[in-house]
């Protein structure tokens, strides 16, 4: 947790759960500044890996230089981290975890969609099945900030975002930080 204007947010889940739609609007519709930061894309762009997958059409991450990376920002707060998973970020860092979570027929047809390998599609499938994310999540943070969301539809979407606003909101008056 930062002593920042703004919070730090994590929005995490199996791939294809609606992460980075999320980030997006709250960034969008967030009372303060809110910076999306897509972690997969940001890996790509700034080298951060070590080396790519071919089978699994993924990079291998050096998660050294991906934290060394993020640390000023983060500092800086205001920020939405937007990645399939969490915990290799530290505790110090996120003030709310949203675990977003997707019934795993929804999801295989998400990633049908995105034209993922069957292995990998298989791999994402059970992984949310068994709760992956969310067991890291909680493992990795105090249990009072992580929440686990819904995200199969538009109203799902649209009713998270909306409540995530109101934890911003919350968040700032608890503080007295001017909005």
């Amino acid at each position: 947790m930062t002593n920042a204007q703004s919070p730090v947010i994590i929005i995490t889940g199996t791939p294809g759960t609606g992460k980075s739609t999320h980030a997006q609007l709250l960034a969008n519709e967030s009372p303060v500044p809110l910076r999306h930061i897509n972690v997969g894309d940001l890996v790509k762009e700034k080298g951060l890996y070590e080396d790519y997958d071919e089978e699994w059409q993924s990079y291998t991450v050096d998660e050294d230089k991906l934290l060394d990376e993020l640390e000023p920002i983060v500092t800086e707060g205001g920020v939405i981290l937007d990645w399939h998973t969490c915990e290799i970020f530290p505790e110090r860092w996120p003030d709310l975890v949203v675990v977003l979570r997707c019934d795993n027929s929804q999801l295989w047809d998400r990633l049908e969609k995105r034209s993922y390998p069957l292995k990998k599609i298989q791999e994402n499938n059970e992984a949310e099945i068994m709760q992956v994310v969310l067991e890291e999540a909680r493992a990795s943070y105090p249990a009072e900030i992580v929440v686990e969301l819904k995200s199969e539809t538009t109203e799902d979407l649209e009713a998270n975002v909306t409540r995530t606003v109101e934890w911003v909101k919350s968040w700032i008056r608890e503080r007295g930080v001017d909005s």
